[in-house]
C-alpha cells in the first residue's frame, strides 16, 4: 500500500471502494472510486451512506479529480475525500483547497516538502471548499465572507 496522508481526525476507512458503475449495482458500499470520466454527481444522491471517495489520478496531468472533489464538498460531502495515483508536491495545496483530505500517491513524499507546500502560501484568490477567505475579500473588507 502506498503511503497514505491524511488530515482528519476520525479513523480512516479501508474498506475496498467500488467503482462508480458498481455502486449504482449496490448502493450499499461505504467508499466509492472515481475515475477520470466518472461524473461524481451521480453520487449526490447516496453521499450520507458513503464513508470515502476515492479519486485517482492516473496521469499528473488529469485536473478532473479536482472537479469532482468540489462537487462533492460543495454539495455536502463530510466524508474523506482520498486523491490516489499519480499525486504530485505541487499539487497538495490545491487539492486540499478543492476538499482532499487524504492523498495516497503512487511514490512516497518528502514531510519536509509536504509541509512546505501546504503552508507556502498566506493567501488565496479563488473561493473554494476549505473556508479560506479570497485576498479581493479581505481586501474589500468582507472578512467573513
Amino acid at each position: 500500500m502506498a503511503e497514505l496522508l491524511r488530515f482528519r481526525d476520525d479513523e480512516p476507512s479501508e474498506s475496498p471502494a467500488v467503482t462508480v458503475d458498481s455502486f449504482a449495482e449496490q448502493t450499499n458500499a461505504g467508499a466509492v472510486r472515481i475515475e477520470p470520466g466518472d461524473d461524481a454527481r451521480e453520487l449526490l444522491p447516496h453521499l450520507a451512506h458513503i464513508s470515502r471517495v476515492e479519486i485517482n489520478f492516473p496521469v499528473f496531468s488529469d485536473g478532473r479529480g479536482y472537479s469532482a472533489a468540489r462537487i462533492l464538498r460543495e454539495a455536502g460531502f463530510t466524508g474523506e475525500i482520498r486523491a490516489v495515483g499519480d499525486v504530485a508536491v505541487d499539487q497538495l495545496a490545491a487539492m486540499r483547497r478543492c476538499g482532499f483530505d487524504a492523498f495516497e500517491p503512487e511514490k512516497p513524499m518528502n514531510d519536509a516538502d509536504v509541509k512546505t507546500a501546504l503552508e507556502r502560501w498566506d493567501n488565496v484568490y479563488q473561493k473554494t471548499t476549505d473556508g479560506r477567505i479570497p485576498i479581493w475579500d479581505l481586501r474589500h473588507g468582507k472578512a467573513d465572507a
